[in-house]
């Protein structure tokens, strides 16, 4: 099944940048012959910067987010941040395009494994509201703060609200008793689920958003297949915990070291932070940048935090040639920020 609208924007990578404030321990990042290639050193300038502005915009809001505030978090200089955005609007467009490409990816991905549209719905639903429990800072940007955010980026939250809507109004479909249903039907259900996910999110302090999900499918369902497909979502098993579910609403306070079956050495501790400054890193760069001499033990290391599920690699791997691009899952960063030396 597929799901147009939401695949023709490109995606950028799929693991987001997080927030990351780099300690004082870590080498600049210089280009040139003897240091990384000046476009590498600007993306990675520039993923920090978006994951810094993520982080002010969740700690103070888009009105108070300053220039200042992000250059501190990134640790670069304001000219860095002027040769690569425009102003702080810019760079906050910059950080919520990337939020939503992150989320549309894996909403998509939830959809397409269905064989039906109301299946469909109701998995990229579910994968949204986990999103968006997992991931806070993702919530305040798209859901709160985009609406005061300035023009450019109310037309990029409009795309995604007539995207959202396309993929509803497929239950508008010829084969559907709900045929007769007008167009913007689609729109207000999305309209009112953000409305709920709005309030919800600036009430703060409720349950988590998963649990939602029954109430918002039998909003969707109501106008195009009856009260009886609306009753029966409201009876459906409420969304059991993932096991991985890194930033749960319930225990975002917990320990992030508890239940780690891993000795943190100091090693361990710097390969953590090379990894946080450089994302996309390759074994030998993470050798490098940590130093570790043995490329057979920096192997094991990275094996190892990836079955912790505290590193991912998402680059093509050995078997065809190519450097592992590693990157730290959500889990990950959280160990990383809880162990960095201040």
């Amino acid at each position: 099944m597929e799901l147009s609208g939401w695949l023709d924007t490109p995606i950028p990578h799929k693991a987001m940048a997080s927030v990351y404030k780099t300690p004082t321990a870590t080498p600049r990042l210089r280009p040139g012959p003897s240091g990384l290639p000046r476009v590498q050193v600007t993306e990675i300038q520039r993923s920090r910067m978006l994951a810094a502005a993520i982080e002010a915009v969740e700690e103070v809001g888009y009105a108070r987010m300053t220039v200042a505030q992000v250059i501190g978090r990134a640790k670069v200089s304001r000219k860095t941040f002027y040769d690569v955005f425009a102003d702080r609007e810019d760079c906050f467009l910059a950080a919520f395009d990337r939020a939503v490409a992150h989320g549309r990816a894996l909403v998509v991905e939830a959809y397409e494994q269905e064989p039906g549209w109301r299946e469909g719905i109701r998995s990229g639903l579910e994968r949204l509201l986990i999103l968006l429990d997992d991931e806070p800072a993702i919530a305040k940007v798209c859901v709160v703060e985009a609406l005061g955010a300035g023009p450019k980026v109310l037309e990029h939250r409009a795309v995604v609200i007539d995207e959202a809507a396309a993929a509803i109004d497929r239950g508008r479909s010829p084969a559907s008793a709900a045929n007769e249903l007008p167009e913007v039907t689609a729109e207000g259900v999305v309209g009112a689920i953000f409305a709920v996910l709005h309030t919800r999110l600036l009430e703060g302090g409720g349950g988590p958003l998963a649990d939602l999900r029954g109430s918002l499918m039998s909003m969707i369902m109501l106008p195009y297949l009856g009260a009886r497909a609306a009753s029966s979502e409201l009876r459906r098993p409420a969304v059991e915990p993932r096991p991985d579910s890194p930033r749960p609403r319930a225990s975002r306070s917990k320990d992030p070291l508890d239940g780690l079956n891993m000795r943190l050495t100091h090693r361990t501790v710097r390969v953590l932070m090379v990894i946080a400054e450089h994302p996309g890193a390759s074994n030998r760069e993470i050798a490098e940048g940590s130093g570790i001499a043995d490329q057979g033990q920096i192997s094991k290391l990275l094996t190892r935090l990836a079955r912790l599920k505290l590193i991912e690699n998402t680059g093509d791997g050995q078997e065809k040639g190519a450097s592992n691009a590693w990157h730290l899952t959500a889990r990950g960063e959280q160990v990383e920020r809880a162990t960095r030396p201040h």
